[in-house]
């Protein structure tokens, strides 16, 4: 059982006299898996590189993202059932609030008030579909979770190349791999070719096309029956998609199970991480998603114990913890550790046959509720189960596992880690 707690890491805080939430929440069950297992603390893709999840959890299940990743756009559209062909760009979206001054839009809320329900979003999605034209090209815009979606552009007789900038000021490029700002300017950023790729005919089409799609979007959802509701409700609209993390093919990648050997299901409830499950291989298993939190917790906890007898491992990914670090609200993220604790864990490790069951428990990145974006911070690994020897370490936190057996790893490392670990 491969338990990923999404942006679970945080900063020592001083309104919780330094420690982090993780330190501070009640997690009697996690405690007992680092006391009767090994920890350590990850790096999940390298120093200084503050992960977006797509290129965070293609290394914590054993694939190089420098090798392999051709962006996160065409994960995405992947996982939202969206074709994408060679050429095509695929980016991830986010439906966002702006106000439109002299030279470009101010932007209000990168997540329109991170309140916009699915139908919602669907309907403007749909709106957009319907009413944009592009001058010669034709596009695909797939609403998938609250204010997230992906878009896929496609020319007409043309290859659309990736090197194009975002038009999310918050998220940067490296390469293909997208990286978290710390700092930005809250607007949106006109579309161009990336340093280097100015002369690239491929780029400066995708870039002329990403702005005209940007521009006719907009004043489709300006004029939204949608967002005059949300607005008379005192809501902010959606008023504006923002685009990061371009892609123009998808990447290629060895199975899983050829790669490493074990048959592996997966829990996910994003896009991006179904995506990657496909193109891997994994077995997808079909679970509740938008119900309360701790209803979701419950039925993935007695499902895995029911689903882990079809494959010799799952791989089940939890959103929680990142949703209320971005906010900045270090209670909440407390809370929804706990939450994880009492409502997933409990009942997961009270039907496990922990005879014949090894659980790693980490994080894909850090989370800092200080200040609202994933960070390069390693996070915190335990690995529990039959014939893995204890350490000194009696708790689950960032600190405490600096101390463990297994050191400071990368995250490309605790994939064959594990699978030596269950073979033994």
């Amino acid at each position: 059982m491969y338990v990923i707690l999404d942006g679970l890491g945080d900063d020592p805080l001083d309104p919780l006299g330094g420690r982090t939430p993780l330190e501070v929440a009640r997690t009697p069950h996690m405690d007992g898996l680092a006391k009767r297992g090994r920890n350590g603390i990850v790096t999940t893709v390298g120093k200084g590189i503050a992960p977006e999840s797509d290129i965070a959890v293609f290394a914590i299940l054993g694939y190089d993202p420098h090798r392999h990743h051709t962006g996160r756009g065409p994960l995405e559209a992947l996982g939202a059932g969206l074709e994408i062909s060679p050429g095509d760009l695929a980016y991830r979206a986010n439906f966002a609030t702006v106000e439109r001054d002299e030279d470009s839009w101010e932007i209000i809320d990168r997540r329109a008030g991170r309140d916009l329900s699915s139908g919602e979003a669907g309907a403007l999605a749909t709106e957009v579909q319907d009413k944009v034209q592009l001058s010669g090209a034709s596009f695909e815009l797939r609403a998938t979770s609250g204010h997230r979606a992906a878009l896929v552009l496609r020319s007409e007789s043309n290859w659309l190349s990736a090197e194009v900038e975002n038009s999310d000021p918050a998220y940067g490029r490296e390469g293909r791999l997208g990286v978290a700002k710390e700092t930005f300017e809250n607007r949106v950023v006109e579309v161009a070719p990336l340093a280097g790729h100015e002369d690239d005919d491929a780029a400066v089409l995708a870039a002329r096309l990403s702005n005209e799609w940007l521009q006719a979007s907009y004043e489709v959802l300006e004029g939204s029956e949608v967002n005059r509701t949300r607005r008379a409700a005192k809501r902010l609209p959606g008023n504006f998609i923002l685009t990061r993390d371009g892609g123009d093919h998808l990447p290629e990648l060895e199975p899983f199970k050829s790669k490493f050997g074990p048959e592996f299901g997966c829990f996910v409830e994003m896009p991006v991480e179904l995506g990657i499950a496909k193109l891997t291989g994994m077995g997808v298993v079909e679970a509740p998603t938008g119900v309360s939190a701790t209803e979701q917790y419950q039925a993935w906890a007695e499902l895995a114990n029911e689903a882990i007898e079809g494959f010799d491992g799952l791989y089940i990914h939890i959103k929680g913890p990142d949703v209320p670090a971005h906010d900045g609200d270090h209670e909440a993220k407390i809370k929804s550790i706990e939450d994880i604790d009492a409502h997933f864990f409990a009942p997961l490790l009270g039907g496990l046959d922990d005879r014949h069951t090894i659980v790693a428990v980490t994080a894909d990145h850090s989370t800092s509720c200080a200040r609202k974006s994933h960070t390069d911070g390693p996070v915190p690994l335990l690995v529990s189960g039959p014939g893995v020897s204890s350490d000194a370490v009696t708790t689950y936190g960032e600190s405490a596992a600096r101390s463990g057996a297994i050191g400071h790893i990368t995250g490309t490392e605790i994939m064959p880690g594990l699978v030596a670990a269950a073979r033994s």
